[in-house]
């Protein structure tokens, strides 16, 4: 596979930002990073969904934060954000998606990477350091599904039956373009133990990027993969688990199983988070990433 690389550097009030284009063949893939290299390990945060942006991920300022002492990289995955137009014929497998992490990675010349794979970016990073354990220097698993889609314990329907009700009826009545964006709304309206936060994320993110016919590709090809035999191999690099006390959408048994399956995973809980605990707790979860991170 040829790999282009394009960037494009911008001015920040907290330190330099740079946004660019790795080219392969199917789709051009959009990365913003934060920081410059250093003698720290590298982070990239791959983030969930599947079928949406990297753009839910950075509502608040955590992650330029971690990019004071290191590089800090995000991208768009296969026909979200900026990464489209996507190649008619592409594929939405999950070996395409861990191609494209792979293809970010050696665009950016990072020989091992600090991976942090948020909710279903966590099955993602699970894959790729199943298939490239010789560039992955740490493992941070952040509310992540099981390495079989099957074991994930999800109760949003157990919870929520209101909204779950409420929303299915609105959606009925609204066209294509309205009922994805009232839906992903509708799915982070579940995900947060503080209701005031809640507000405030959803109040400063009108536009979560939701593409529904990417998510349903890139699940049914999740859907079809075990990894969990590999997790045993998983010896090379250390890896962190971490979840949010009250995470409905990913229930805290999904990590606990995922840290006793990797030899000396470590184990951490935020008591007042839900799915996302770098943004309901940024001030603990910066100490426990960075803590992490920084770790002989």
């Amino acid at each position: 596979m040829r790999i282009l690389l394009t960037t494009l550097l911008v001015a920040t009030a907290i330190h330099a930002q740079t946004t660019g284009k790795v080219h392969t063949p199917d789709v051009d893939l959009a990365y913003l990073t934060y920081g410059k290299p250093t003698a720290a390990i590298p982070v990239i945060a791959v983030n969930g969904g599947p079928g949406l942006s990297h753009i839910y991920m950075v509502q608040n300022d955590l992650w330029q934060r971690v990019g004071k002492h290191r590089l800090v990289v995000l991208y768009d995955q296969r026909g979200t954000g900026a990464s489209k137009p996507l190649a008619a014929d592409a594929s939405q497998s999950m070996d395409t998606q861990v191609a494209d992490l792979e293809a970010v990675r050696a665009a950016l010349h990072l020989d091992k990477v600090a991976l942090v794979g948020d909710s279903y970016g966590g099955f993602l990073s699970i894959a790729y350091a199943a298939a490239h354990p010789e560039h992955v220097a740490k493992l941070v698993l952040s509310d992540s599904p099981s390495a079989a889609m099957k074991d994930m314990v999800h109760v949003l329907p157990q919870v929520f039956p209101d909204i779950q009700e409420e929303s299915a009826a609105a959606l009925k009545k609204l066209p294509p373009a309205e009922a994805a964006q009232r839906g992903i709304r509708d799915h982070f309206r579940m995900i947060f133990y503080s209701p005031e936060l809640r507000d405030k994320y959803l109040a400063g993110a009108p536009d979560l990027g939701s593409e529904p016919a990417v998510s349903a590709a890139v699940s049914k090809s999740a859907r079809q993969q075990d990894y969990t035999p590999k997790l045993a191999g998983f010896t090379t690099f250390p890896t962190l688990v971490l979840t949010g006390r009250y995470d409905m959408n990913v229930a805290p048994l999904t990590a606990w199983h995922l840290a006793h399956q990797i030899p000396g995973a470590k184990f951490v809980v935020f008591e007042k988070s839900g799915h996302l605990p770098a943004y309901e707790e940024p001030e603990r979860y910066l100490e426990v990433l960075e803590a992490f991170l920084n770790q002989p």
